[in-house]
């Protein structure tokens, strides 16, 4: 079995395999020097799935140590005023207790480790640049090339990639994988697809505040100012202790005016 990412996805599905099948060879590729280093989120994590993947996670040192203890969400007028959406009036999707602020790559990265230690064979440093197929069944990737120098010439740390053959692949490569998308054109995946994807830039810092500015496990999520709204986007703000502040905004890729700067926005 070979798995290409190595994002929650991924991993969850490496350990799940293994659980369900001890002696199962199972091989994940990632793009990544190391697992978790593209993975640059700060999240409000739902632990739903963790629950049925590892139901004795809280005895497993896992990463979620920092609890909502408060949730809104509010609609900003301007620069120093803004309504606030009572709860009563929120869907149930962006409710917030119960769930965790966390760091989504210190998650990948004990992911890995307890995938390491159930067998799964983890290979960071590697990224798929091809899909090989037999006919019109897929066998398995071919790695990129390294060592390869600006102009498209070899450096005499040049490796050739490497083709990795499989009876099953599972992709899971996130956002607009260049495989995924390649399946996705070969196969036409997406013919019938009543989920469309919708993409944005998204933002975001870490600050280190004062005691008397940091609410631990405070979430916040905004929208309105200061973009029009015409302009699908909003905020958010998760306190993480110790007096960690995750503050950022996504800005929908689909705004009409050419002029907006997300990242000045933010």
């Amino acid at each position: 079995m070979l798995i290409v990412g190595g994002g929650p996805a991924g991993l969850s599905a490496a350990i799940k395999l293994k659980q369900l099948q001890e002696d199962l060879e199972v091989c994940l590729i990632e793009k990544g020097s190391h697992i978790g280093a593209h993975i640059l989120s700060g999240n409000v994590f739902e632990p739903r799935a963790l629950n049925e993947l590892l139901p004795d996670w809280r005895d497993m040192d896992a990463p979620l140590t920092q609890e909502v203890k408060s949730d809104k969400f509010l609609y900003l007028t301007n620069e120093k005023s803004s309504i606030e959406v009572p709860h009563l009036f929120m869907p149930k999707s962006i409710d917030n207790h119960g769930n965790y602020i966390i760091s989504l790559s210190d998650l990948c990265v004990w992911l890995g480790e307890h995938a390491e230690e159930l067998g799964v064979e983890i290979i960071p440093g590697f990224a798929g640049s091809e899909v090989l197929y037999d006919e019109d069944r897929v066998i398995g990737v071919r790695t990129s090339d390294m060592g390869i120098a600006k102009d498209g010439t070899q450096k005499d740390s040049f490796e050739p990639g490497v083709d990795i053959i499989a009876k099953q692949t599972i992709f899971s490569e996130g956002a607009r994988g260049n495989l995924t998308e390649s399946l996705k054109d070969k196969f036409d995946l997406e013919k019938n697809s009543i989920s469309t994807q919708h993409y944005g830039i998204g933002l975001k810092e870490i600050w280190e505040v004062d005691s008397a500015h940091f609410k631990e496990g405070s979430v916040t999520h905004t929208v309105g100012w200061p973009l029009p709204s015409d302009v699908y986007a909003g905020s958010f703000m998760y306190h993480m202790g110790p007096n960690l502040v995750h503050l950022g905004m996504v800005v929908g890729l689909d705004y009409k005016n050419p002029y907006i700067n997300p990242y000045e926005e933010f």
